[in-house]
């Protein structure tokens, strides 16, 4: 599957909340890696991800991915996100976001998806307070620190 259609389906199954179709574009053992809701192996945990965390927390979805580029086996996109809350206390507040998706691909499906993006700008605009912020912040921090290879950095 060329990468330009990858984008399309994908877009096009998370602004349709179709967990089926985006997990059919991840090979079986794939992995979504979510900023804010975490890792998801396997196309079953990931349609359950789009439609109970993704469509439980937001409606509205918008997507869209330009510059992209690829090599065959790993792809970038940047994109730019949006959605309206369905939070408790932060309901109808729309929120959005830029920034790039990595593709790891094999066999013409994602065998890895990853994403950077300001998760402070997100959640600054859903009005999070500054203890709540301060718990995500911690946590993510504790998931990188982990990651292998920064062990050296660490050390420095």
């Amino acid at each position: 599957m060329e990468f330009a259609t990858v984008l399309k389906d994908f877009t096009a199954a998370v602004e349709a909340g179709d967990g089926a179709g985006l997990a059919a574009l991840f090979s079986e053992d794939g992995v979504y890696h979510d900023t804010f809701y975490g890792a998801f192996t396997g196309r079953a945990a990931i349609r359950t991800m789009l439609e109970d965390r993704f469509y439980a927390d937001a409606r509205n979805f918008l997507w869209d991915f330009d510059r992209p580029v690829c090599d065959g086996r790993s792809g970038y996109a940047c994109w730019r996100f949006s959605y309206t809350s369905t939070l408790p206390g932060c309901e109808g507040k729309r929120v959005v976001v830029e920034g790039m998706s990595c593709f790891e691909l094999e066999g013409g499906l994602i065998r890895h998806y990853s994403e950077r993006f300001d998760s402070g700008m997100a959640l600054v605009q859903l009005d999070f307070s500054a203890e709540r912020l301060v718990k995500l912040f911690r946590r993510w921090n504790a998931e990188i620190l982990d990651r292998p290879g920064l062990q050296r950095h660490l050390a420095g």
